[in-house]
């Protein structure tokens, strides 16, 4: 546990002095996403440790260096969890980068996106001056809430240096229902369901099976369950950490892979190549079939 506040700051500081370029970078998980940054490299990874968990509060916050998996743990040992589910992308994530790019996974249509969770930061502005928004309690807003833009801004606005989120319980029970059908039903299914009293909790379609996650009480699981019908896989973690990471078998690496954003009712696209509905319909993935 290190607060680098101070040196973050010097740093900082240093770089305006010189009218300098700064590429703030905790473990480089994420380097594939966005432009490339011509700058002088600045870590985060020694700026690490969870400063205040308050399980009953539903709150946490930690350095912006802290790896993502340290937070994991700690939530699931008290049966809390991060509900937007972020992607890891690699063993090291940090949480700084986590909410620089402002990842979420497939929990996001029915939990809420990254910005959704953040109640408080902590950053570093281009003028080396240490700002402070939000704070650590769920009604800790009156009017605009300026830490939330520091979700997804990719440190555009400034070097997080902690954040402070809401986590969620985790769910008593969880199954993944698996379906066959065309890309038209799945996609209304998807949206039929998500009006429904069902549990759910995650809804990809991956080109050939409509897989539905459930995830709640038992008897809230089970009734679910029942009315939706299908197979249940054995191994439903490994299934949606394959879609999070994009590690499963539909994401060719040698093509280009495009995503879409967009209404969750949209209509299939019929287009020549591969397609893998997530979040309900509403993220779309496309492989051309002539790359």
């Amino acid at each position: 546990m290190s607060d680098c506040t101070e040196q973050l700051k010097h740093s900082i500081n240093d770089a305006l002095q010189q009218n300098n370029s700064i590429c703030i970078r905790g473990s480089g998980s994420k380097d594939f996403y966005g432009g490339e940054v011509n700058g002088i490299e600045l870590s985060t990874k020694e700026h690490t440790g969870i400063i205040n968990y308050e399980p009953k509060e539903l709150v946490v916050t930690a350095r912006s260096g802290t790896p993502l998996i340290e937070i994991e743990t700690m939530l699931a040992s008290e049966g809390q969890m991060l509900a937007f589910e972020p992607p890891y992308f690699s063993a090291d994530a940090t949480l700084g980068g986590t909410i620089a790019c402002g990842f979420s996974g497939p929990r996001r249509p029915y939990s809420g996106a990254a910005r959704d969770f953040v109640l408080g930061t902590r950053m570093i502005n281009g003028h080396a001056e240490v700002l402070h928004f939000g704070g650590e309690v769920m009604k800790n807003v009156a009017g605009y809430d300026v830490s939330r833009l520091m979700v997804g801004a990719l440190g555009t606005l400034g070097l997080i240096l902690d954040v402070s989120l809401k986590v969620l319980p985790l769910a008593e029970q969880e199954t993944t229902l698996m379906l066959e059908c065309n890309a038209e039903d799945a996609i209304r299914l998807m949206n039929e369901w998500a009006g429904s009293p069902f549990p759910l909790s995650a809804a990809c379609y991956d080109g050939a099976n409509l897989h539905i996650r459930l995830s709640g009480t038992p008897t809230a699981v089970i009734a679910g369950s029942k009315r939706i019908g299908g197979e249940q896989i054995q191994d439903s973690q490994a299934f949606w950490k394959s879609i999070r990471e994009l590690q499963h078998g539909f994401f060719n690496r040698d093509k280009t892979l495009w995503r879409f954003s967009m209404p969750s009712t949209s209509p299939y696209f019929d287009l020549p190549g591969k397609q893998l509905i997530d979040w309900g319909g509403a993220q779309r993935w496309f492989i051309a079939e002539d790359e």
